[in-house]
């Protein structure tokens, strides 16, 4: 391995992104979400290998069969928690309250650690199938104390109205950096639990200025205040990507492995950019795809009943004339084109940038450390990330 820092290369190309995730994604609606689990473990193999530090691309090995054990196991576990757990709360809470919301609240209690367990386990799963140079990564145990710590950090953000955003995600993810390894060597987060609050500055500030105009207008009477509520949303959007690629950067950099580390030096302008342009091409593209549906559908209406086309329509009113199945034809058509292309082009107009973005600006710091890294056993372990799956968390990929 050669002395210098290893720059990172990314392979990926926005046209097989596109063919891969149309293909898995056409698949998964015509067998009824089956295929999901062979339509992830697809696009990590191709997002995986496409990210390459020092030119050795990073390898996916999970299996699809494993997601689905994974996902069967948590949907029984799920069941019996649903069909039990919520009939015992429903039952005292009719009870003791007279009425069900004391239930459904206990019982969304109840269901927010699990969340926390199933992001853990997904995280633990997605490392242990991950190897770089044939070294595999792992993720130690760890799962109770992730829930009581997630659990108690969301709720001092929440009473905090979000300031101790930054805190509680440094905190979380150096629980899990200080618990992964790579080969037999051990990963550390370095930096204090405030050490991303500068990252979040500009959010603070529009917050801040959003908060003031809004007080201003109310107090003066003076709706010309809002204009500095609305300088501050769009401060907002332009520090929540600075926050992206800063956070990124910070927690990044703070990582160690051993004697190597990682340097990394994301723009928070590409970020904004990304999903500026990203989100209009989305728009444009499922917005023209609505427009040959409905082109489309009337083709086959002019060749079903060509005397409904003649006739035209006068005003909308008309459209409540049309026959039932014309209307549960288009709606059946339009929800599943719009499920199938929003992921589709998801994949290619944002997430493959940001990957892009972020990857080739990481480089891997003194690599000549990693030549005494050896093997680790394989990681097993039951239900895969098949909690994440079946709450579901949009774990992406």
């Amino acid at each position: 391995m050669a002395l210098r820092d290893l720059t990172t290369d990314y392979a990926g190309r926005g046209a097989p992104m596109f063919r891969l995730a149309l293909k898995t994604g056409a698949l998964t609606v015509l067998t009824l979400g089956f295929y999901r689990f062979w339509m992830k473990a697809r696009i990590r193999r191709y997002y995986w290998s496409a990210i390459r530090p020092g030119g050795h691309p990073l390898e996916f090995v999970g299996r699809p069969t494993e997601m689905l054990t994974g996902f069967l196991t948590a949907v029984v576990f799920l069941a019996f928690y649903i069909g039990v757990v919520n009939l015992i709360l429903m039952f005292f809470s009719f009870s003791v309250f007279k009425g069900e919301a004391p239930a459904y609240l206990l019982s969304f209690i109840g269901l927010v650690p699990m969340f926390f367990f199933a992001h853990y386990r997904a995280r633990r799963y997605i490392l242990a199938r991950t190897r770089w140079r044939g070294i595999r990564f792992a993720l130690e145990p760890g799962v109770k104390g992730y829930v009581w710590r997630a659990t108690l950090w969301w709720l001092a953000t929440i009473l905090s109205v979000g300031i101790l955003w930054p805190v509680k995600t440094f905190e979380l993810e150096k629980y899990r950096t200080d618990r992964t390894w790579f080969g037999d060597q051990k990963f550390e987060q370095t930096g204090g639990r405030w050490s991303l609050m500068g990252a979040m500055k500009h959010v603070y500030l529009a917050a801040a200025l959003i908060l003031c105009g809004i007080i201003a207008a109310t107090a003066l009477d003076e709706p010309v205040w809002l204009a500095a509520s609305a300088m501050g949303a769009i401060w907002a959007v332009l520090g929540l990507a600075y926050w992206k690629a800063e956070s990124f950067k910070r927690l990044t950099e703070g990582k160690v492995l051993g004697d190597a580390g990682l340097r990394s030096h994301p723009r928070g302008g590409r970020v904004l950019g990304v999903y500026l342009l990203g989100g209009l091409a989305i728009s444009a593209l499922l917005t023209a795809l609505l427009i040959g549906l409905a082109v489309g559908l009337g083709l086959v209406f002019a060749l079903v009943d060509p005397a409904m086309i003649e006739a035209g329509f006068k005003d909308l009113g008309d459209l409540a004339n049309l026959p039932a199945w014309v209307a549960t034809l288009f709606a059946l058509a339009a929800y599943f084109a719009m499920f199938l292309f929003w992921g589709v082009l998801r994949e290619v107009f944002i997430t493959m940038p940001i990957a892009r973005h972020f990857a080739e600006t990481t480089e891997v710091v003194n690599p000549d450390a990693l030549n005494a890294i050896r093997q680790r056993p394989r990681d097993e372990f039951a239900e895969a990330e098949g909690f994440a799956d079946a709450l579901p968390l949009g774990d992406g990929i």
